[in-house]
């Protein structure tokens, strides 16, 4: 039986990549702000051989809309895979001073990620099958002091996600956690711009949703991106703090 593939964070450069690479022969559902201007987006996934294209409007932010959302969603008919990407990079100067932007990125990258998820889980259980794709990050396995509000969302998904997958083991539902390090694309732009260069073994959003559909198709429940960083974290973690306390972004 084929399902739809729903893509939350309907703009997410690396989430329209993973949709567009499943896209033939699937309806696909694209959940976002301004979900009337997606004119883009659709056409790729057309052209990937998607059979249909639609649009929701979504507001992360907003938690308590997102209950009938998924709903509405899953009422439709099957869902084959949903995958959650959106988020915020957020400015790492400003979040250690303003409480707000703090709050902000903790929300988004965050709590409204628990929301998205546990909805999708507690739907899919129900059907008895489906993939949900959770996009963590390096920047969670040991939060660094460059950017540590926005690591510690990562990290706090990274554990969310990961309980949350063995928790729907046996269920026929499979939670695929993607691990990738610092991708070369729209969400750090900006990052770069300000003189950030791109961490080793950096990545664009193409590179990233190759390793993933690659993942899926092996029914892996754990991806990283590259395979090498996992390697890499256990070095971290042995790093003495005085030293890790001096790692740049």
């Amino acid at each position: 039986m084929t399902g739809s593939i729903l893509l939350f964070g309907g703009r997410s450069e690396i989430g329209l990549a993973v949709a567009t690479r499943m896209a033939a022969g699937h309806d696909v559902v694209l959940a976002a702000r301004r979900a009337d201007d997606l004119d883009d987006e659709k056409a790729a996934l057309l052209a990937a051989g998607a059979t249909a294209v639609s649009t929701v409007e979504f507001d992360a932010d907003d938690t308590d809309s997102h209950p009938a959302i998924v709903a509405e969603l899953v009422a439709r008919g099957p869902v084959e895979t949903a995958i959650v990407a959106f988020g915020i990079l957020g400015d790492a100067a400003k979040a250690e001073a303003d409480v707000a932007h703090a709050l902000q990125i903790a929300h988004v990258d965050y709590l409204a990620q628990i929301s998205v998820i546990t909805l999708l889980a507690n739907a899919l259980r129900e059907q008895g099958s489906g993939t949900i794709i959770v996009f963590s990050s390096i920047a969670g396995q040991r939060v660094r002091r460059a950017n540590y509000v926005y690591g510690s969302t990562k990290a706090g998904l990274d554990g969310f996600a990961s309980g949350l997958s063995d928790a729907l083991y046996g269920s026929g539902v499979r939670l695929l956690l993607v691990r990738p390090g610092f991708v070369i694309g729209a969400m750090t732009r900006e990052l770069m711009a300000s003189g950030v260069k791109p961490a080793p073994m950096s990545k664009t959003a193409d590179q990233v949703a190759d390793a993933v559909v690659r993942a899926d198709r092996r029914g892996k429940t754990v991806v990283w991106v590259p395979w090498a960083l996992a390697p890499v974290t256990l070095v971290f973690r042995l790093l003495p703090r005085w030293i890790w306390r001096r790692m740049p972004r």
